[in-house]
């Protein structure tokens, strides 16, 4: 009995980009010393892309997405005259931007850190992941 060969194991590739530790003021809270002031928030934002099947040195930013799309996202993209209860909405909102911004993006990870309760350095805050919705389906 001759033993059949195995079909070689092939991992996928990954782009991934990221922006860290931008600091940006937000209308959010639940309670009443939170919600009359912007909050300062430290906002991280990890988005999962499309890779190309490789990238020479003249390859053009638009095989790519620009950080600074990210960036926006997160800062001058939140409204300033909007209460956010929940900082789970400010990352939704922060991922609805960027899904709509480009749509090879898969699937989106930002991290929140409410830095106006912390006491000790410590960091405390939600990490949010969503994945693309599928086409048609309900959106965030």
């Amino acid at each position: 009995m001759q033993e059949s060969a195995s079909p070689p194991v092939t991992y996928p590739d990954s782009l991934i980009l990221e922006v860290h530790d931008l600091e940006v003021d937000v209308l959010t809270g639940v309670y009443s010393e939170e919600t009359h002031l912007p909050q300062p928030l430290r906002i991280s934002v990890i988005a999962d892309m499309a890779v190309e099947d490789r990238y020479t040195p003249d390859t053009p930013l638009s095989a790519s997405k620009s950080y600074m799309d990210l960036k926006f996202a997160a800062t001058d993209g939140i409204p300033k005259d909007v209460h956010f209860t929940l900082i789970e909405a400010v990352a939704d909102h922060i991922a609805e931007t960027v899904f709509m911004q480009d749509d090879r993006v898969s699937a989106i990870t930002i991290r929140i850190v409410k830095l106006a309760i912390a006491e000790a350095n410590e960091s405390i805050g939600i990490t949010l992941r969503r994945n693309r919705p599928a086409p048609g389906a309900r959106a965030l």
